[in-house]
């Protein structure tokens, strides 16, 4: 593709007109371009191409093993389905039909053990947990088939915003598009150039991840250890086999560093009393830090953020992805509305916010007061959540209102977790 010189040119291409200056650069025009290529900005390109949307999904694909898993909620798992993506995951997810919460503190108020069980809400399992390689592959195979998605294997290195477009520039060609999707994490240029606050904290947490063989079956049942420095959470996968996300505080990473397998092996089985019985621990071990970012918007004229360029939380409850995936329905659903009606589709970023910052909000709220929770030595608060488990245990239509509300929020339901097509 050649660099287009003069001193006004204009293309036209799906009713998108720009206007260009001999300094730009112009090699494809289209409706929607998505920068990022993680879960939640595959399952926007998809969504949006399925539904006949000239979308591009500029993306430079991870050669990295990503052994870190997802817990996938059923609404989540549905709209997938409905995009015709888990058909490839299915064999490599196991269902999760139990979540248990162990208070494993030495505190003086415990909170007492609490089960969730799916059945108790008519669902078969709450949802499934996958390995990210997996998830991953099936939605680039996914992507790769639709017509109306063109994929670029660079990465964004500009973004600019103008009024009847968004300018993507990539290391040897430029975009220009009617709506910019940000989904390329939590250092995102569609975000910088939107001119978006981002405000983030972190934790005085470390989270250690990697997966693990046990020779005692799991059932089919989560099981989240709280602890003083965060939770310890053992979750399914095919077989005899879980996953875990380890949260530690930083001053112990060093020592936790220099663990051979077998040593982390019995660590494990310490800190899990023997639930899984022996433990093996597999390959491809994970270290990060825990914190949160928030976004003043989720959106600002031809740009929408989604997934954690919208918003990071910590690694409890499942509710980081399946929020991404959420953000990743909604702007699909009204994208492709406007499309159907002539509208333009750069023109729906309010909107979008009305949509998503209730459940974006209150999710990191519930997360962020949970994890407080864990590490305050305050009394009051001990007590308070505590008493909070309590009632959970004890209180049926409680305890069924809040899974519910945790697997498929009722005022968060875009059409695709609904498993309607956009089409």
């Amino acid at each position: 593709m050649g660099e287009i010189t003069g001193t006004c040119s204009r293309r036209r291409r799906s009713g998108l007109l720009f206007e260009e200056d001999e300094k730009q650069v112009s090699d494809l025009t289209t409706e929607v371009a998505v920068v990022g290529g993680g879960p939640a900005g595959l399952t926007a390109a998809i969504a949006l191409a399925s539904a006949g949307v000239e979308t591009v999904l500029i993306a430079k694909s991870r050669s990295a093993p990503d052994h870190r898993t997802t817990a996938l909620l059923a609404s989540s798992v549905r709209a997938l389905d409905t995009l015709g993506v888990w058909d490839q995951c299915r064999e490599h997810a196991a269902p999760l039909r139990v979540l248990r919460i162990v208070d494993d503190t030495v505190r003086l108020l415990r909170s007492p053990e609490v089960r969730f069980v799916a059945g108790e809400i008519g669902l078969d399992a709450f949802g499934c947990n996958i390995e990210n390689r997996f998830l991953t592959a099936a939605l680039a195979a996914r992507a790769d088939a639709l017509g109306a998605l063109t994929r670029i294997e660079d990465d964004a290195t500009a973004v600019g915003i103008h009024d009847e477009g968004v300018t993507i520039r990539c290391s040897g060609s430029a975009v220009l598009t009617r709506l910019a999707i940000g989904a390329e994490g939590r250092r995102s240029l569609c975000r910088a150039a939107a001119g978006i606050e981002a405000r983030s904290r972190t934790y005085r947490q470390t989270a250690l991840t990697f997966n693990l063989g046990h020779s005692r079956p799991h059932h089919d049942a989560s099981t989240e250890f709280h602890t003083e420095t965060g939770p310890f959470t053992l979750v399914p996968l095919p077989g005899q086999r879980s996953s875990l996300v380890f949260v530690v505080d930083p001053g112990d990473v060093p020592r936790l560093s220099t663990f051979s397998d077998l040593q982390m092996a019995a660590e494990i089985e310490r800190r899990s009393h023997s639930i899984l019985g022996k433990i093996t621990v597999e390959p491809g071990r994970g270290l990060f830090q825990l914190g949160v970012q928030t976004t003043a918007r989720l959106g600002a004229g031809r740009v929408v953020l989604i997934g954690e360029a919208a918003h990071v939380i910590p690694p409890i409850g499942a509710q980081g992805l399946n929020l991404g995936l959420r953000d990743a329905a909604t702007i699909g659903e009204l994208v492709v509305s406007a499309h159907r009606t002539g509208d333009d589709v750069g023109g729906v970023a309010a909107r979008y916010e009305h949509m998503r910052r209730a459940d974006v909000a209150s999710r990191a709220l519930a997360v962020d007061l949970l994890n407080r929770s864990l590490l305050s030595d305050f009394l009051p608060l001990q007590g308070a959540r505590g008493f909070g488990l309590f009632l959970m245990k004890r209180m049926g239509p409680l305890r069924r209102v809040i899974m519910s509300e945790g697997v498929a929020p009722a005022a968060s339901m875009p059409r695709l977790m609904r498993g309607e097509a956009l089409s």
